[in-house]
């Protein structure tokens, strides 16, 4: 028995020995600074980075050494904005009612992992309980895929943009209540962050104007009262959570940001007053440029959308790039996030060209998607940036993404929380 407790105790000791790995980095962009770092070395042990060394460090016996020596290594990027429980297609429209929730899901752990293989080591999802399993299933090492920041359902008011019921025939339309996201009334707004709670969601989304993909004609009216975000809100920060609204309309933007919403999602006809309220407020912007392009393209296929949703992606979509320059110019700080799932996973790299094309430089179009992401999301302690006592969040892209930001698109190595999934 002796024997035998003894062996049991060695064998828990070495396999909680951290295994060090050193990564020599021919660029490192530490999502700090504004210059990349030459020749460095980065020291994990375990799942975190526990020091940063200049040159490249020689690596004694038991050290694994991965030569990233002709590319640019960064921190993992962030996704602030994605649908990891679909992807655009002709049928979106119809699949609710052919599909089980088995294949949705099924469907999710591709494009989880999708995501995951082209850098983007966490992301938040805004809408769909999917997201809910998905999420434990990645953290119980289950799947591959990012980690993820998890809305559950969004909420909204009746016919308004996340109502689940718009477009169907008066049978299946019935009345959708706070259970199931749709509120009417501050005390059903209540009950409604309630309810996401109880299901295990990690932050609040409102849908504070019309959507551009709703079956439903209104695409940027505003859709709340002032009172019922603001009920969304003290519900929301009584429970820990953050609310980002999805907005489109300025109005509808205007209410969300004075009622306290940590983000605003789209934007697209935000003007001035918005801008300033932003900046006043401390509020962030998480643009999507790539899904406005999108749904203006899909558009121009016959029979892609329903009549109702065509003039909406046609109008909205190619404005929200132009909004973007503005709002970058003006100040307010914003996040990088695309919509993924409006587009197809795995293109979220296309956002950093739309950002540079616009106008931003493309080292602060790579901190949107880090050190911005991390705070944004509330995990600046983890997460965003390359320094001691973080995760091991680290990729690396082929060549130098500050002289060409399309090569954010060659991810070639992606750590996350410590573990190699791509080399």
């Amino acid at each position: 028995m002796k024997r035998i407790f003894l062996f049991v105790f060695a064998f828990s000791f070495s396999s909680a020995i951290a295994q060090t790995t050193y990564l020599h980095c021919g660029r490192l962009i530490d999502g700090l600074t504004n210059t990349a770092q030459t020749e460095m070395t980065l020291v994990i042990e375990g799942n975190k980075i526990t020091d940063i060394r200049k040159g490249y460090q020689s690596a004694g016996p038991g050290i694994t050494v991965i030569d990233l020596k002709s590319k640019t290594v960064m921190p993992g990027l962030i996704d602030a904005h994605v649908h990891l429980s679909s992807e655009t297609s002709r049928n979106r429209y119809t699949e609710g009612f052919t599909l089980n929730p088995e294949d949705f899901a099924f469907r999710a752990v591709g494009y989880a992992e999708r995501t995951l293989m082209t850098g983007f080591t966490t992301v938040r999802d805004l809408g769909g309980n999917i997201a809910l399993y998905m999420r434990n299933a990645i953290n119980g090492g289950y799947i591959k895929g990012p980690r993820i920041v998890a809305a559950g359902k969004s909420i909204a008011t009746t016919g308004g943009h996340a109502d689940p019921t718009n477009g169907v025939n008066r049978e299946l339309m019935g009345d959708p209540e706070a259970k199931e996201g749709v509120i009417n009334s501050p005390d059903e707004a209540r009950k409604a962050v309630r309810q996401r709670y109880k299901e295990g969601s990690d932050v609040i989304k409102i849908t504070a104007t019309g959507g551009v993909l709703s079956n439903a004609k209104d695409g940027a009216g505003a859709h709340f009262t002032e009172d019922e975000i603001a009920a969304v809100v003290r519900t929301a920060k009584d429970y820990g959570f953050k609310v980002e609204a999805h907005a489109h309309g300025a109005e509808g933007m205007k209410r969300a940001i004075r009622a306290g919403v940590t983000s605003i999602e789209h934007g697209t006809f935000m003007d001035d007053e918005v801008m300033q309220l932003m900046k006043q407020h401390g509020t962030w912007y998480v643009p999507t440029i790539t899904a406005g392009k999108s749904v203006a393209d899909s558009a121009k296929i016959p029979g892609y959308f329903p009549p109702l949703v065509v003039p909406k992606a046609t109008e909205t979509g190619p404005r929200i790039q132009s909004t973007f320059a503005k709002a970058y110019k003006a100040g307010v700080k914003i996040a990088f996030g695309t919509d993924a799932g409006v587009f197809a996973h795995g293109k979220n790299y296309k956002e950093f060209e739309y950002m540079v094309e616009a106008g931003m430089p493309a080292m602060t179009a790579i901190k949107t998607a880090t050190v911005n992401g991390a705070e944004l999301l509330g995990m600046s302690d983890k997460i965003g940036s390359i320094e001691k006592g973080k995760l091991a969040d680290i990729i690396a892209v082929e060549g130098d993404p500050i002289t060409d930001i399309k090569l954010m698109k060659e991810v070639r190595f992606v750590m996350k929380d410590g573990v190699i999934y791509k080399q």
